[in-house]
């Protein structure tokens, strides 16, 4: 899991405030500089001791003298009150206002409006409802953050959280990007609505204070936007890019959780452009405009003069005879300001838009990446990959959709996992392992390979009788409830299973004869549980036999076109079938060849004695079979391992035609051992060769020409 964040609103608050303000005060001061002689010509900077008070020059055409009452024109009474006098504005020319003579005279033109107490100003109060406003906003942005906070910080250092502390935040976390631009709007709302009340209802003079606040305005208007918009967008970068994954789970977010109607990156990239192109260019043009003066505004002659050379250069004869009035120049001073102004409110401009631009770059490269990431591990066989659905455009439409591709190709590839599984039980795995198949498609007809194995028979004996006893239903539970017990005693000691045979085991196994004998020695004792589950569903035991032989196997597919198979073939495998039946004739659980007993690796942890000489059916050659006693009774097992030396030496003198001396040991051993049928089956012998005679060609070995 990635880092937890910190979860960040106080900042983008204070950053987005900071910017409107230096986004603003730029414009504001250059305005302010170039009104600076507009208000020294109407005594703006003219002040006594008690008050800021105006000068203003008015034509008296009445002697006047001192506190005598006059009438002054309206617009002089605009002029003070757009200048902070204590003279309350008038609606109507005919309202006469009090003025106080600077000395008695009778043709004075100077009059001094008292200023009385000063007047709020406008600029300072807009500023002040801005500051109030943010510093409110920030107080009710810590309370509504404080769940957020507490939450991501607990889950920072891995605390438990709270049921209703995490439902909180799981339910406003993708509305918090909008309340907080909300927020922000309404002081941005609060600050601009003053200034455009001031503007269009406040008593302004015509000629500075409505210029002033017409230009405040629309600059408030423009800043006031760009920082809610930098509120918002940053806002929601953050929420999309690293707060999601703390809140909700990868499950929840392979779908698109928002709840607003799809966006678009075109609109996206159309805001990002307007940003990167418009804003610097406005700002560019916007001083250009203020910077230029109309040339019918210089106060000396054009006409005739060298000025008109000084304004024009080369094209002073061209303006020859004409009115430069409808013309503009910049001066001196202004230039400075241009300069300096477009170059301060671009380095703020660039600030926003390189925030922006990354924002807006993130939130597109990010989420493709990630996708690409993914469709990359998927390319490379790890399909368990999906993206967060970070976005509400066409990326996060994209992202979904690769999502329930990705659902998709996983069910479906779990499918063909299952389809091969269940075609792995019906032809094993390690079959194909050994003729180098990914895959059972892979498979075809006549694959083979030749490899050493030991060969597995496993039956139950007298199946028949007991099959007889039971329904076609409860012969293949039966059968089922007993192959359950075994299947899993060869898997575990690295064989796999053939085929079954009816009630028959065939198994395989590649590695070592010992995994064979370990296999079967542990059968045994399975069967013994097998056993007294039957005893308690009141039924009869049971018992098996299990042949093992070693050699030279060819695997590989047979059939037509229609139905394929895996075997093995080699007369190694009929082997091993013979041997398992004759497990009935000599009383044995597991009998192996000489072949197995050679090539195993560890032969002194079993405990074994040879068993006969036999010629079976379809071989050519006796062999040499052993009986491991391991898998017998216990009582069996310790009774075959006490006389075991005794049935050692009576072989050699069955072997060695003495069949007298033979017989009289096994008789002994049949005493101590009386469930030895080996033994039985030796006196049997010895009893027949002494009444009958040998065969002349007979050379100590047996045939056994059932299967």
């Amino acid at each position: 899991m990635k880092k937890i964040p910190k979860y960040k609103t106080l900042r983008i608050f204070i950053i987005s405030a900071l910017f409107y303000f230096f986004l603003v005060m730029p414009f504001l001061g250059f305005i302010f500089i170039q009104k600076i002689p507009d208000l020294m010509n109407r005594g703006f900077f003219t002040t006594d001791s008690k008050a800021n008070v105006g000068r203003f020059e008015v034509d008296f055409t009445d002697t006047v003298s001192f506190n005598d009452t006059i009438m002054l024109p309206e617009y002089y009474l605009e002029y003070a009150d757009s200048l902070n006098q204590a003279i309350v504005s008038i609606s109507d020319t005919s309202v006469i206002k009090e003025v106080i003579l600077a000395s008695d005279s009778t043709d004075s033109s100077m009059v001094i409006i008292d200023g009385g107490k000063e007047k709020p100003g406008y600029f300072a109060k807009s500023f002040d409802i801005f500051f109030y406003g943010i510093i409110i906003s920030l107080i009710i942005l810590m309370i509504f953050s404080y769940p957020f906070k507490r939450y991501f910080r607990r889950k920072r250092k891995g605390k438990p959280i709270s049921t209703r502390l995490e439902f909180f935040c799981r339910r406003y976390l993708l509305y918090t990007p909008a309340l907080n631009t909300l927020l922000f709007a309404l002081v941005i709302f609060s600050t601009v609505g003053y200034i455009g009340y001031i503007y269009f209802y406040g008593n302004l003079a015509e000629d500075i204070g409505m210029e002033i606040f017409d230009e405040y305005f629309y600059i408030a208007t423009l800043s006031g936007f760009l920082s809610t918009l930098f509120v918002y967008y940053w806002h929601q970068h953050r929420v999309h890019l690293f707060y999601l994954e703390v809140l909700f789970s990868e499950e929840e977010l392979r779908k698109r959780i928002f709840k607003t109607s799809l966006g678009g990156i075109r609109n996206r990239l159309w805001l990002a452009s307007g940003m990167t192109t418009l804003l610097p260019l406005s700002i560019v043009i916007f001083y250009l405009i203020l910077s230029v003066t109309r040339i019918s505004d210089l106060t000396v002659a054009t006409e005739g003069s060298g000025i008109r050379d000084v304004l024009l250069g080369e094209y002073a004869q061209i303006f020859s005879d004409e009115d430069l009035s409808d013309l503009y120049y910049v001066n001196s001073v202004n230039t400075y300001m241009m300069f300096f102004g477009i170059g301060t409110s671009i380095f703020v401009s660039l600030m926003y838009i390189l925030s922006f631009v990354r924002w807006t770059t993130l939130d597109i490269v990010y989420p493709v990446k990630e996708l690409l990431r993914n469709m990359q591990k998927t390319g490379d066989g790890k399909t368990t990959n999906f993206s967060i659905v970070r976005t509400n455009d066409e990326i996060g439409e994209l992202t979904e959709g690769y999502n329930i591709m990705s659902q998709r190709i996983i069910n479906y590839i779990d499918n063909i996992n299952e389809i091969n599984n269940s075609y792995y039980r019906f032809v094993p795995k390690q079959f194909l392992d050994f003729l180098n198949k990914k895959d059972i498609t892979d498979i075809h007809l006549g694959d083979q390979v030749q490899k050493e194995m030991t060969v597995m028979f496993s039956d139950i004996r007298s199946f028949t009788e007991i099959s007889e006893n039971l329904n076609p239903r409860e012969n293949f539970n039966f059968i089922n409830h007993y192959l359950g017990y075994m299947e899993p005693i060869i898997s575990h000691n690295h064989g796999f299973i053939d085929k079954y045979i009816g009630d028959a085991i065939m198994a395989l196994f590649p590695d070592s004869p010992d995994d064979a004998i370990d296999a079967a020695i542990e059968m045994r004792v399975k069967l013994d549980e097998f056993n007294e589950d039957l005893i308690l569903n009141g039924k009869k035991p049971i018992d098996s036999g299990i042949g093992l032989n070693t050699g030279n196997l060819m695997l590989g597919i047979v059939g037509g076109k229609g139905r394929l198979e895996g075997t093995v073939i080699s007369d190694h495998v009929n082997l091993a079938s013979r041997l398992e039946g004759l497990t009935k004739r000599y009383g044995s659980s597991i009998i192996i060849s000489q072949d197995t007993l050679i090539k195993l690796k560890h032969p002194e942890n079993y405990h074994y004695r040879f068993l006969d000489n036999v010629k079976v059916k379809g071989k050519r050659n006796s062999v040499n079979i052993f009986e491991i006693l391991d898998g017998e009774q216990k009582e069996l097992r310790e009774a075959k391992m006490a006389t075991n030396k005794d049935f050692s030496s009576s072989l050699q003198l069955y072997r060695g035609r003495d069949f007298k001396q033979a017989l009289i040991m096994f008789q002994e051993i049949l005493l101590k051992s009386p469930e030895d049928k080996a033994c039985e089956l030796y006196i049997k012998r010895c009893k027949s060769f002494l009444e009958k005679g040998v065969p002349e060609d007979w050379d100590g070995s047996e045939i056994w020409n059932m299967k």
